[in-house]
């Protein structure tokens, strides 16, 4: 009865997604000139003349590309409570994510618009969605809940009221109270900044609740919910939840983790529903289970452009707005949002499948490839590679980053990949030349620099120890929240630090 209720509740929102069919360009236009008019009277707005901005051309050609370096000082001086700096007003809240070549973390300003237009509208998107394909759904019926990871937050400079910490802590500091009547664990709980003891007060204060339904990053998720069956003694999360139905996942890619959430929930009706959402905003959602493509979220506080990979890294790349895009074109994603990130280039990559709905996969970041050799690979050939040897030698992947080898002692070049498994491969050789040929197959560039061991020779598998990643995260205060390990890397730098750990 009170799914059917939340259900009635949230159909016109339901309905007003469907305009992005064909209202895009026009919903998109909005976003833009709101944006602008509520920056006019900030430092940025004014720097960059906001008050005569007309038209996308008009931003396009004023505003220049930026990062979070671009960025920084004025963020500084948000953080230590100066108003009207890159969004009106005060922003007491900041993301705080992995850093750039300069800082060990960013920190990315949350304003209030933001969590309510953009965060807190992509989570209530994401139930709408679900409800309105899904008739059959009990998510909230018979007190039905929400199991819920969260990070950790701190206290900004003494701020009053003002923090600094994961997305997902500000987001349950605050969040609506009702909201908290259907998820679990308590507030409390949730905000305990020590991983482990977090992992483990979670695990028996949801062992005995009807949980529905899980949001989180699959790594982090998968120990949490490991935990919880070995303190309870459970086989598998069916005879500990049996009416979960769905976990609304993102922050990595799902692929090396599917065999080991059938394992664990071992259930044909068990959907599996994408999520992109990031300290920066909220940007997509799978709404069709049998398309992994997501639907970008058009009217949040977002307003995006994109830049074709093959002229990234230019001094003046060509820029395009959604309704510029082609589709099956890898571009790096910038954005301007209600948080004050202006034309931000985010350092995700994507490709277009469609449009109208406008619907993408996420194909890596800009600074997680390796093209060492003039390779080009990137975390989407990564991730179908490693499935399809998975799938040819009975493997199981739990973790895993490459890396160059720039030259050995024989002069010999290749990729070295640091691989945790779950279920080994009866032959790591196997293993190794099964994804050596579909990296091949899936990328042209990766073949020609293979062809006849000239250039790239075949790759190496090192097998890591149990734990090993665990270990590297905790080690660098990681472990939970959103942080994740790095799939690909063109240097040698995350490579050398876990192999040094590998004993």
């Amino acid at each position: 009865m009170q799914t059917s209720i939340i259900r009635l509740f949230l159909l016109p929102r339901a309905q007003k997604i469907s305009d992005y069919d064909t209202k895009s360009e026009a919903l998109q236009q909005k976003v833009l000139r709101r944006l602008v008019a509520s920056s006019e009277r900030t430092e940025w707005g004014g720097k960059y003349g906001y008050y005569s901005i007309h038209s996308y051309e008009d931003f396009a050609s004023r505003v220049p590309l930026s990062d979070y370096d671009d960025l920084k000082d004025y963020i500084e001086r948000m953080r230590h409570g100066e108003k009207d700096v890159l969004w009106p007003g005060q922003v007491k809240w900041f993301a705080k994510s992995s850093g750039t070549t300069n800082d060990k973390s960013k920190f990315i300003p949350v304003s209030n618009e933001g969590l309510r237009d953009t965060h807190y509208q992509g989570g209530t998107d994401c139930v709408a969605i679900y409800l309105q394909r899904y008739s059959d759904s009990c998510l909230f019926d018979s007190g039905g809940k929400g199991l819920i990871l969260g990070g950790s937050h701190a206290p900004n400079y003494n701020l009053p009221q003002s923090l600094v910490g994961d997305l997902s802590a500000i987001l349950i500091e605050n969040i609506n109270p009702a909201v908290n009547l259907l998820r679990v664990p308590d507030k409390e709980t949730a905000l305990i900044s020590d991983f482990e003891e977090k992992m483990d007060k979670i695990a028996r204060a949801v062992k005995d609740v009807n949980v529905t339904n899980l949001s989180g990053v699959p790594s982090w998720m998968m120990a949490v919910l490991k935990h919880t069956l070995s303190i309870t003694g459970k086989n598998n999360l069916c005879e500990l939840w049996p009416n979960l139905e769905v976990f609304f996942h993102g922050g990595v890619a799902f692929t090396p983790y599917v065999e080991q959430y059938k394992q664990l929930i071992p259930n044909e009706k068990m959907r599996y529903e994408e999520t992109y959402n990031a300290s920066e905003g909220f940007f997509g959602i799978q709404d069709d289970p049998t398309d992994a493509a997501m639907k970008l979220m058009i009217d949040y506080g977002v307003f995006y452009e994109f830049i074709p990979m093959s002229e990234f890294g230019k001094e003046n790349p060509t820029v395009v707005p959604l309704w510029g895009v082609e589709t099956g074109k890898n571009y790096a994603m910038v954005i301007s949002t209600s948080c004050g990130l202006w034309r931000y280039i985010l350092g995700d990559t994507v490709r277009f499948t469609q449009k109208n709905p406008y619907k993408f996969v996420i194909t890596g970041r800009t600074k997680h490839f390796i093209n060492a050799f003039g390779e080009e690979l990137i975390v989407d050939n990564a991730e179908k590679g490693l499935k399809k040897a998975c799938a040819e030698t009975g493997a199981r992947v739990h973790e895993y980053t490459a890396a160059p080898v720039f030259m050995d002692g024989n002069a010999k070049c290749r990729h070295q990949w640091i691989v945790e498994f779950d279920t080994l491969p009866s032959d790591i050789h196997a293993f190794a030349e099964s994804l050596d040929k579909a990296l091949r197959e899936i990328n042209s560039d990766y073949e020609a620099k293979r062809y006849k061991d000239i250039t790239l020779q075949s790759l190496e598998v090192i097998v890591a120890r149990k734990g090993l990643f665990h270990d590297w995260l905790k080690e660098k205060g990681k472990l939970g929240g959103q942080h994740k390990v790095p799939r690909l890397c063109n240097t040698r730098q995350y490579a050398d630090e876990l192999l040094a750990m590998n004993f």
